[in-house]
């Protein structure tokens, strides 16, 4: 089996991730900040070293500005709908995931005032002017995805974050592929609220993800409900971590994390690349095969989507497993909005994303499964 879909969950773990998952379950078993006994310390400890490690991925210098979610939807929720207000008006482009189009479809219901932008001189890259050609009074936040899941550009948030300072207009980017992958500094970016999952690539377990928010903004919970009374409640990170925390997840996403750390980003960052660089040069080579977002492997994260002439993405994806035991993504990747974007909706992509783990004979094999699928259907 090759398994090259890494930007809807990456897999497999590094080793260490899953052992910490399993030490929380059997050493741990405590409920963090829910009692004074011995395995709720623990517990505890064990939250407080995770948000540490985030913190120093991120090099955020007071880690108590991350609040932990179940992942990065959750995330983006409570801060869409704790920061918005009626008569709001946000800026978003034209290909957020779902976790975003969604919940401002919701939002506008309730008097939200929403603008989609795309990029004047490439339509899948926002630079400032697009923004600034959006911005009104009533602007509050500015909503950028950092990669998109379909298109895979990486948008130039430093500049987009230096500008809006100088408007004093929040940005809030989704890092969802981003985090773990490529270097990410809210306070250096001028990133004011950055939300990430931890089961792609910060190597965690699914059902992790966290929200940084800086000091100065305020975000309401979007639930109620959790731990004793106090005024420590409502400061971060607990007024936005309501009830019990999945405490093994969060260790193991802990032990992701310093994997990362350890093996460092640029060597991630360089071995990936090379992947999706043979990826794009030997897929443009086959008839037929059209490929989504830029060619250069430089500007975009590790995932490439592409269509092809003769089979829907779907049937594409199920040739792959069923014949070659190739695990990929097909359909719109839960971004309707970016295939619209891109010209691909409603049938979507295929989209191959490999990781970490994959090494060059596996993007060798998915290359040659696509040739000969494409042969089959010539002939």
């Amino acid at each position: 089996m090759i398994y090259l879909d890494n930007a809807a969950t990456s897999y497999p773990k590094p080793e260490r991730v899953v052992r910490k998952v399993e030490y929380v379950l059997k050493e741990v078993g405590g409920n963090p900040g829910r009692g004074a006994h011995r395995l709720s310390l623990y517990a505890s400890r064990t939250v407080f070293s995770a948000r540490e490690s985030l913190a120093r991925l991120l090099k955020i210098k007071d880690a108590s500005r991350i609040a932990f979610t179940k992942n990065a939807t959750e995330g983006i929720n409570t801060v869409l709908k704790g920061f918005l207000r009626r008569g709001d008006h946000v800026i978003a482009t034209s290909f957020e995931h779902n976790s975003v189009a969604r919940t401002l479809r919701s939002l506008e219901q309730e008097g939200v005032w929403v603008t989609k932008i795309r990029g004047s001189k490439r339509i899948d890259l926002v630079e400032p002017q697009d923004v600034a050609a959006a911005i009104t009074q009533r602007t509050r936040l500015v909503c950028l995805v950092h990669a998109s899941n379909v298109i895979g550009t990486i948008q130039p948030v430093a500049e987009l974050g230096e500008f809006l300072k100088g408007e004093d207009i929040p940005l809030m980017v989704d890092g969802a592929q981003t985090v773990g992958l490529i270097g990410v500094y809210p306070e250096e970016m001028n990133i004011d609220i950055l939300v990430g999952t931890g089961h792609k690539a910060l190597y965690g377990p699914q059902g992790t993800g966290f929200v940084y928010i800086r000091e100065g903004l305020e975000v309401d919970p979007l639930i109620d409900g959790g731990a004793a009374e106090g005024d420590h409640l409502f400061e971060m990170p607990e007024r936005l971590e309501t009830g019990t925390l999945n405490t093994p997840g969060i260790g193991g996403l802990d032990e992701g994390v310093e994997f990362i750390l350890e093996e460092g980003l640029a060597r991630i960052r360089h071995h990936e690349k090379e992947l999706v660089g043979y990826l794009l040069e030997e897929l443009g080579r086959i008839r037929g095969v059209t490929i989504v977002g830029p060619m250069n492997a430089d500007q975009r994260v590790s995932l490439v989507s592409f269509t092809m002439d003769g089979v829907a993405p779907e049937e594409m994806g199920k040739l792959l497993d069923e014949r070659f035991s190739i695990m990929v993504r097909c359909g719109t990747h839960c971004a309707p909005d970016a295939h619209r974007t891109v010209g691909t909706y409603p049938a979507g992509s295929i989209r191959v994303s490999p990781g970490y783990f994959n090494r060059i004979h596996d993007v060798e094999e998915f290359v040659r499964a696509v040739v000969s699928i494409r042969k089959e259907i010539e002939d």
